[in-house]
């Protein structure tokens, strides 16, 4: 029997974000970089991989370290760390992985004959003169490589804009031959910075980082994160030669921005930082794949995915930030559901941002909730909401409720009040679970009947305290 899948997609003390999927010999491949629980800098682990069979989204499979950081030549004391990484086959049929470390200019590759594999280092992007791209006069710094093979060339996609600086111009797109590492047409710039947008058509979404190219039918999807952070967008070009992309929209927002169908467009339900991700086709349907932040920091990342619609025209509608993902559908309304899948999580002081309104905080002030876990990074303990403080809640969706009713909350730690339930954000209380002191975790009794109309559930705790929220058992009558 296959088993539901939930958001994020990997087990809950698994961080990897920044995720590029593939589909190689019907198994969905995801790479990223890899970050620690508890971590105090980004991607301070080495590479590994995840896959899945392309029929069963929720059983994924550790394929194990993949490329360690110290295989590079510029990094064997291990100093640096790996950026987020893209993966392409090449004419000769294996597997070449694009990757720049935390603290060069340049754009590194390893190869294998597999897709998970043990990677091997290659070489380093260069000029037919043997420069390295990044390091001649004019060039702008490499980042965050995306990658795509067509004919014999590779398409490279690289660039790092934050705001402040007006020294970098956008998305540089550059071209290598056979061999995966020649320069075969020099950077071009097709997306444009910040300061560089007006009249380009991507005011407002203008280009940051993540850097990720996608083919669908005849057109090019160009997937990125703009200037705001949480928002991943997608721009489309009907030939990658003629470098003219057209700016489409917003693919997904880690905060559920501009999402205006449960709740206002500009209300944040989750807090949000940096996003990287992309779009790929499994079995006839698309999906975006794309990160969370958890710990109140940004440095422990989770990987997410939600379906993806097209209209007729090529448009991709923004997708809402789910529990269920990759399920196909919605969950089962029975079963328990841990509180980590949790996909809205907010209190009554707004925060677009982890760390506060202040886009480069990155810790969060102690009066916001957020999902942890505990030990330490690589201890497989399962995740939980943390510091439910009063007026803390956690959302749920989507489920499939027919005759379902709540039986019992998992919560510990100290605190007193209740737990407010609702079908909607800023709905009708459908019933309430008392909250007391505990030193242990506690499945506490509850008897709340869901409208078989209803496909969501939302936690608010009331109260005084900051207790913590495991999860929540459904059953059928």
């Amino acid at each position: 029997m296959k088993k539901q899948a939930f958001n994020p997609y990997l087990p809950s003390w698994e961080y990897v974000p920044d995720g590029e999927p593939y589909v190689f010999d019907g198994r969905v491949y995801v790479y990223g970089s890899h970050d620690k629980f508890n971590g105090h800098i980004f991607c301070a682990n080495d590479y590994v991989c995840w896959s899945a069979p392309a029929d069963d989204l929720g059983n994924w499979r550790y394929e194990g370290v993949i490329y360690r950081k110290t295989q590079d030549p510029l990094n064997k004391d291990g100093r640096q760390a790996l950026y987020a990484p893209d993966v392409t086959v090449g004419p000769d049929g294996r597997y070449y992985l694009y990757y720049v470390l935390d603290k060069e200019n340049v754009v590194a590759v390893a190869v294998c004959d597999k897709p998970a594999g043990q990677y091997e280092f290659y070489g380093f992007v260069h000029y037919e003169d043997g420069t390295r791209l990044g390091e001649r006069e004019g060039d702008d710094p490499q980042f965050d490589p995306g990658v795509i093979t067509e004919n014999g060339r590779t398409h490279l996609y690289t660039g790092f804009c934050p705001v402040p600086d007006k020294s970098r111009h956008g998305v540089m797109h550059t071209v290598l031959g056979e061999d995966m590492l020649t320069i075969t047409k020099e950077p071009v710039f097709v997306i444009p910075s910040h300061h560089l947008a007006q009249g380009s058509g991507f005011e407002g979404h203008e280009f940051f980082e993540a850097s990720s190219i996608r083919k669908r039918g005849d057109t090019y999807y160009f997937i990125y994160s703009s200037v705001v952070m949480h928002e991943l967008c997608w721009a489309t070009a009907k030939s990658l030669d003629d470098d003219k992309f057209e700016f489409g929209g917003v693919v997904v927002s880690n905060t559920d921005l501009h999402i205006d169908s449960y709740k206002p467009a500009d209300r944040p339900m989750y807090y949000g930082a940096n996003n990287h991700g992309s779009i790929v086709e499994i079995e006839g349907e698309w999906y975006i794949f794309y990160h969370r932040h958890t710990n109140g920091t940004v440095f422990s990342r989770q990987g997410c995915a939600e379906k993806i619609t097209f209209t007729d025209d090529g448009k991709i509608i923004q997708a809402q930030m789910s529990s269920c993902g990759l399920n196909g559908g919605p969950l089962k309304g029975e079963g328990y559901y841990p509180a980590y899948i949790a996909c809205n999580l907010f209190c009554d002081t707004e925060s677009l941002y982890t760390g506060g309104n202040n886009n480069v905080g990155i810790y969060m002030d102690s009066k916001f909730p957020r999902i942890m876990q505990d030990g330490k990074d690589g201890d497989e303990e399962i995740g939980y909401v943390a510091n439910m403080t009063d007026s803390s809640t956690a959302g749920f969706k989507f489920f499939d409720f027919d005759g379902s009713y709540i039986s019992s909350v998992r919560m510990t730690g100290y605190g007193g009040g209740v737990f407010e339930v609702r079908t909607k954000w800023d709905g009708e209380v459908i019933g309430t679970v008392p909250v007391e002191n505990y030193n242990i975790w506690t499945d506490v009794p509850a008897d709340i009947s869901i409208s078989d109309d209803a496909d969501s559930l939302f936690f608010t705790f009331k109260g005084w305290g900051n207790p913590d929220f495991g999860g929540f058992e459904l059953k059928r009558k």
